[in-house]
């Protein structure tokens, strides 16, 4: 199979040289070299990557970085919001908590196939502006619910619109940012931390002073506001924040995700209008692209792109179809990568729930085995533990440029490492040993996320990259399925849980080194 692929793969390299435009005055190294999935659109966006890259990190792609992070925000908010609000809902409502837990992961699963796959099918700029905009709402109705029912249907209607986040909003920065600041991906994960520090100042102050005392046996809703205004809160911050990125910010679509749609001269339109806005200007023109398409195509039998409007609407009803999955596993090497990615992204999507949403509870009963039994104890822990994270993910940034570590070396490192942190919280016998093994926990877990969340979009194509990102956010949601049912058959007062999930991590750290493709210092196609 090598001795067939060399020759295409110097066939390639010769009539790259040929499309090579010299007014262009940056070029990138891709990720695929040898690995081309489609000549001509790995022709087209190679140029429009070196366009991008001509461009340069300017104001737009700052401003993307603002409102892109929204989605890291809510991302790592809103799943951990349950935990938050688990005592307070339970003791109102008389209920087992789990139902709650089990109506998010149902929406995030929903959330991830719909939004990722959609964003690919029908672009890239109305699922970024809807996702902050259905989770605001369905949070705020929440804050309202009458009953336990109520809750967990909003809960399961905002977990969709949260879902959605990371499989599109990485997609739309990484398909902006210049090739020499990809790393910049991986930075965003500091919104990530900052959401889950938000969630936890909030939930401090609502649920520690409007909250049932621990000590009654009956918790009224007049007595138990906590958690409503929390969610209130939060609501009206994600209104906010869909307010910045719909009225303020002006999304243009993705260049690449044009170009793959066959509508060349908007991409080209796009790339200048994004260059004038940094203050630059573009030396990208139609020619650029129709010269590679010549090339390519011809080499091809002359096969370009559909454009026509009944080929559009096609591509609309094909959604469900295996056209979007089918480039993922195009090569052999291709395949390897894809498929242990869905195993990275499926084994932390059962340990990290499993874990982390009982965090909350399980903090306060450590606390009562010492007699402390303060709520205010518990959420200023909470608050601790998010505040260690922030510098976690700033530390993911500059690490993934290592040239010892980059990204593969990074996520394997740190991911073995929160399952060791993980593990070794069992040995804890007071509420403050086990906050310092969770501090550990916290900061090597958000470096983690933020390279797995930077790494899996590098590793994907664009005419597939939401489509991919949605894979690996399915695999996540559905093992993510497994942690209420496991809780609801096992006691989460023991450590069984937590055993699990650390074993987990450290195998899911092992596998990364596996993955067959680096990305550092290369350009995504």
């Amino acid at each position: 199979m090598s001795s067939s692929a060399s020759p295409q793969s110097g066939s390639l390299q010769e009539k790259d040289d040929e499309v090579r435009v010299d007014v262009l005055q940056a070029e990138t190294q891709d990720i695929y070299s040898g690995e081309s999935l489609d000549p001509v659109y790995h022709a087209k966006a190679k140029i429009l990557n070196n366009a991008i890259q001509e461009i340069g990190m300017g104001k737009y792609q700052w401003c993307l970085f603002f409102v892109a992070g929204f989605g890291w925000f809510s991302d790592n908010l809103w799943p951990s919001t349950p935990g938050l609000i688990y005592t307070s809902v339970t003791r109102e409502f008389n209920v087992l908590g789990e139902w709650m837990l089990l109506g998010q992961a149902l929406g995030l699963l929903v959330g991830a196939v719909f939004w990722g796959v959609g964003c690919d099918v029908w672009g890239r700029r109305w699922s970024f502006n809807l996702t902050l905009l259905i989770t605001g709402v369905f949070a705020l109705a929440a804050g309202a619910s009458p009953n336990y029912y109520t809750l967990c249907v909003c809960v399961t209607f905002w977990s969709i619109g949260v879902g959605g986040n990371l499989p599109v909003d990485s997609a739309v920065f990484l398909e902006y940012v210049p090739a020499s600041h990809q790393y910049l991906l991986t930075v965003l994960s500091i919104w990530w931390a900052i959401g889950q520090l938000t969630g936890a100042l909030v939930a401090w102050p609502l649920i520690t002073n409007f909250s049932c005392p621990t000590t009654s046996l009956t918790c009224p809703a007049s007595l138990n506001k906590g958690w409503r205004y929390y969610l209130f809160t939060m609501g009206g911050v994600m209104m906010l924040m869909w307010i910045l990125r719909f009225f303020v910010f002006n999304l243009r679509e993705s260049p690449k995700f044009l170009m793959s749609r066959g509508r060349d001269e908007e991409a080209v339109a796009v790339v200048h209008k994004v260059a004038a806005f940094n203050g630059k200007t573009s030396n990208l023109t139609i020619e650029h692209l129709k010269e590679a398409e010549r090339l390519y195509g011809s080499a091809q039998g002359g096969a370009v792109m559909a454009t026509s409007a009944r080929a559009a609407a096609l591509r609309k009803i094909r959604t469900l179809d295996l056209s979007h999955v089918k480039p993922l596993f195009a090569t052999r090497k291709l395949t390897y990568s894809t498929c242990l990615l869905i195993v990275l992204w499926a084994l932390i999507g059962l340990a990290f729930p499993l874990y982390n949403a009982f965090v909350t509870y399980y903090l306060e009963t450590r606390g009562s085995a010492i007699g402390e039994t303060s709520v205010y104890t518990t959420y200023r822990n909470e608050v601790i533990l998010s505040v260690i994270g922030v510098p976690g993910a700033l530390m993911a940034g500059y690490l993934v440029e290592l040239a010892i570590l980059g990204r593969r070396g990074t996520l394997s490192i740190f991911t073995a490492l929160t399952g060791v942190f993980i593990l070794a919280s069992t040995t804890a016998r007071t509420s403050n040993s086990y906050l310092a093994w969770n501090c550990g926990y916290s900061y090597t877990s958000n470096v983690m996320y933020g390279v797995l969340y930077a790494l899996s979009p590098e590793l994907f194509p664009t005419r597939t990259r939401g489509t991919g990102n949605a894979i690996v956010a399915t695999a996540n949601r559905v093992f993510g399925l497994l942690a209420p049912i496991i809780a609801m058959e096992t006691s989460i007062t023991t450590s069984t849980p937590i055993w699990v999930a650390g074993g987990i991590f450290v195998a899911a750290g092992l596998i990364a080194l596996l993955l067959p493709f680096e990305p550092r210092g290369k350009a995504s196609l």
